[in-house]
């Protein structure tokens, strides 16, 4: 009889190794991410060695190994596509018990970029800790245990999501990525700077919490035999060793239950779209204007909860936002002016506005016979972007000035996040006109091949001249602040600030308007290459 455990080992590197076949670029991205992730992990094992014999150095290993377990947990889940063999429905057809599959895929788990950098950090938190023959035979056990534990906790947290992995709200589920990887970053930057001034010893009740958990409790049973307490370190692989075993346990029922109950598309679905269909109208709908403005926004509306591609942009943007600004208020470097930054990332949404429409902007090009009618699809899309993000930039700036305490600055922030987000949209009407390009559908590129210099030229063209716009409002704000008497007349920047956006946004539709009506097959042509 065949080894499934070989077998399914030997399919884990077929994929990876047909997968880089494809193309020579996907193959140029796995060896530099691979050499960047083992040069990260090589570091980190070299800074754990180092803290070998430093008081707190269980607060730092402990912890790194629970945080390594989230990160197993969640990643899955963000990025399904990684690894083919995380959807177990795939071998559904073949003759295949539960128990000697479990096997094969924890196996096969094993295998790949990410079960090495996991060792290498498991590693060195165990050398970390460890004192004496006791401390590193327990830490051999414990790295191992630690490892699978891992390896086993994104396996049945994958298979018990299969369903939603494998839809395409799952799939769309990949978007809220950039905003892990944002907050991600502030957060580590900030535990970073309040470690720097603290010390590693404010991480120690985390520890002694953390040590009992598993799989960081597998690297506390290696400080816990270094320190002579064995019944502390046997009780806490233990606990490891319990929570592999019950995780190994359900993994295998949801396998059970993946490969032996039916699949929706099989079963019979009462007609509730219809239902909805016929319940009427309302919605966002009955919200918006009547007429081609209220359609053009809806439609845009739409692409935003429902377009991949825009979902995450906007989450990235959204985020990225709120994070700067707030962060930078929250740890007392910050400035009231970075909420302008909210105003900023969102105002870029506006740029190459028919990009999003792919190939099918032939329909909203068959719907434009004059400079009149591409003004009021212009003006629809950008306010369908005002219903976002007006309310929004207006709530960081709000929040960060209620965390620095600088409310006398509110009004003149407003008035600049208002202009900014003015000028933005001017800039971004008109480069949308002159240098739209294409978005593809499948994979993770945002720009069609062969058309990233449109998309630097469109983006970064479209900020620096939304910069220079808000010139005039930017030397008001400079020259009241440094007057004398003057401070007490920056209220007025609101009003202002409020009146050159609205200006500034309609004069740049009235200005892309002619342009994108006469130019409307090269934007066709532009965005349907992806």
């Amino acid at each position: 009889m065949t080894d499934v455990t070989s077998t399914v080992v030997r399919l884990k590197l077929s994929l990876l190794r047909n997968g880089l076949r494809q193309s020579g670029g996907r193959r140029a991205a796995f060896i530099a991410s691979a050499v960047l992730a083992l040069l990260f992990a090589v570091l980190q094992l070299l800074g754990l060695v180092l803290l070998r014999g430093h008081p707190h150095a269980d607060a730092v290993a402990v912890p790194a190994a629970a945080v390594l377990a989230l990160g197993w947990a969640f990643m899955p889940l963000f990025f399904p596509s990684g690894d083919e063999t995380l959807d177990p429905t795939r071998l559904v057809m073949l003759p295949l018990r539960p128990r000697p599959l479990v096997r094969a895929l924890l196996a096969a788990s094993l295998v790949g970029i990410g079960p090495l950098f996991s060792l290498l950090l498991l590693v060195g938190c165990a050398v970390a800790v460890a004192h004496g023959a006791a401390g590193y035979g327990v830490a051999v056990v414990g790295v191992v245990l630690a490892l699978l534990v891992c390896v086993a906790l994104a396996r049945a947290i994958a298979a018990a999501n299969v369903r939603l992995l494998s839809s395409r709200k799952g799939r769309d589920l990949a978007v809220l990525s950039g905003l892990v990887v944002a907050v991600g970053a502030q957060l580590v930057n900030f535990a970073a700077r309040s470690l720097g001034s603290a010390g590693l010893g404010e991480l120690a009740p985390v520890a002694d919490v953390l040590r009992w958990l598993p799989p960081a409790s597998a690297i506390g049973a290696v400080g816990s035999a270094s320190e002579g307490s064995y019944g502390t370190a046997v009780l806490q692989l233990a606990l490891s060793g319990a929570a592999l075993a019950l995780l190994v346990g359900a993994w295998a029922r949801t396998l059970t239950r993946l490969m032996t109950a039916p699949d929706g598309a099989t079963l019979q679905v009462p007609d509730r779209a219809g239902r909805r269909r016929t319940s009427g109208g309302g919605g966002l709908g009955g919200l918006l204007p009547t007429g081609r403005t209220g359609t053009v926004m809806a439609r845009s509306l739409r692409y935003v909860w429902r377009d991949p591609k825009t979902k995450a942009a906007w989450v990235t943007s959204l985020a990225i936002g709120l994070i700067v600004p707030v962060f930078n208020a929250v740890q007392g470097t910050g400035s009231v002016y970075f909420a302008c930054f909210a105003a900023g990332m969102l105002g870029i949404q506006m740029y190459n506005q028919f990009g999003q429409d792919t190939s099918a902007f032939w329909m909203v090009a068959m719907t434009v016979s004059s400079a009149r009618d591409a003004y009021v699809e212009l003006r629809g899309r950008a306010l369908a972007l005002l219903v976002i993000t007006l309310p929004y930039a207006t709530l960081v700036t709000v929040l960060t000035t209620a965390l620095l305490g600088d409310w006398h600055r509110l009004p003149e922030v407003l008035g600049l996040s208002f202009a900014l987000l003015g000028a933005m949209l001017a800039t971004g009407a008109w480069t949308s006109a002159r240098f739209p390009y294409s978005i593809p559908q499948e994979g993770h590129r945002n720009v069609a091949a062969g058309q990233t210099g449109l998309a630097w030229i469109a983006i970064f063209g479209g900020m620096v001249a939304a910069a220079l716009l808000c010139a005039p409002v930017i030397t008001l704000t400079i020259a009241l602040n440094v007057t004398a008497g003057g401070a007490a007349w920056t209220w007025l920047l609101l009003p202002a600030g409020a009146g050159y956006g609205a200006a500034i946004t309609w004069a740049g539709l009235r200005a892309a308007a002619p342009r994108t009506a006469a130019r409307l097959p090269e934007i066709l042509v532009a965005v349907s290459r992806g």
